[in-house]
């Protein structure tokens, strides 16, 4: 088995048979210590020859939240590769086909995965990477920013402490959305002068939300 055909979903308390579809026939899917197993998952575990194991606290740290509508799901098939390959766990919150759904919906599950501290950063793929941005904006806590390469990646990091990356399918391939996916997880916002403005923006959200 290679490492791309593992799945971590390790703040999830309860594992569905959902989760185990998720898993490439062969893989493994890694969750926390103590999470519930389902009937259903177990058996589809079984036929399917997924491996469910604990994931180490240290992989944990590296979750990325990662979703897509219909028209950013093949991008996102290949955005797992790179998560993979960078040493990121991830988990995927659908869509799981090209069969057309609502951007907004799979836009809120990343942005609570990473409101609740399930995830460290989120990752969303849309036609144009603009709608799920809007509305995972709208997550208290959330500041997605939708980057169009890597240089713009690196910005939503350092200057604005972006923890969701949007991305459009139809104005970036896989090979340019993998560099911007490494730049925007390989960046952190340290700089007092930027840490400073976040800052602000946050005061802004909690002003409105009084």
């Amino acid at each position: 088995m290679g490492a791309y055909a593992t799945i971590a979903v390790p703040m999830k308390t309860v594992i569905t048979g959902e989760d185990v579809l998720a898993v490439p026939e062969g893989g493994e899917l890694q969750t926390s210590p103590g999470a519930v197993i389902t009937p259903w998952a177990q058996e589809l575990a079984e036929v399917r020859r997924v491996r469910i194991s604990t994931t180490p606290a240290a992989l944990a740290k590296r979750l990325v939240a990662i979703g897509a509508d219909h028209g950013g799901f093949p991008l996102k098939e290949e955005l797992k590769k790179e998560l993979t390959r960078l040493g990121h766990a991830f988990r995927d919150v659908g869509t799981f086909s090209t069969d057309a759904v609502d951007y907004p919906d799979i836009a809120l599950a990343v942005a609570q995965a990473v409101r609740g501290g399930e995830a460290r950063f989120g990752i969303l793929v849309d036609g144009a990477g603009i709608g799920s941005a809007m509305a995972a904006n709208k997550v208290p806590g959330v500041r997605a920013a939708l980057c169009v390469d890597a240089g713009a990646a690196r910005n939503a990091r350092e200057h604005n402490d972006a923890n969701v990356l949007t991305l459009g399918a139809k104005s970036v391939d896989a090979a340019h959305a993998a560099e911007i996916v490494a730049a925007f997880l390989s960046t952190e916002c340290t700089e007092d002068r930027h840490v400073r403005r976040v800052r602000k923006i946050s005061a802004i959200e909690e002003h409105y939300l009084k």
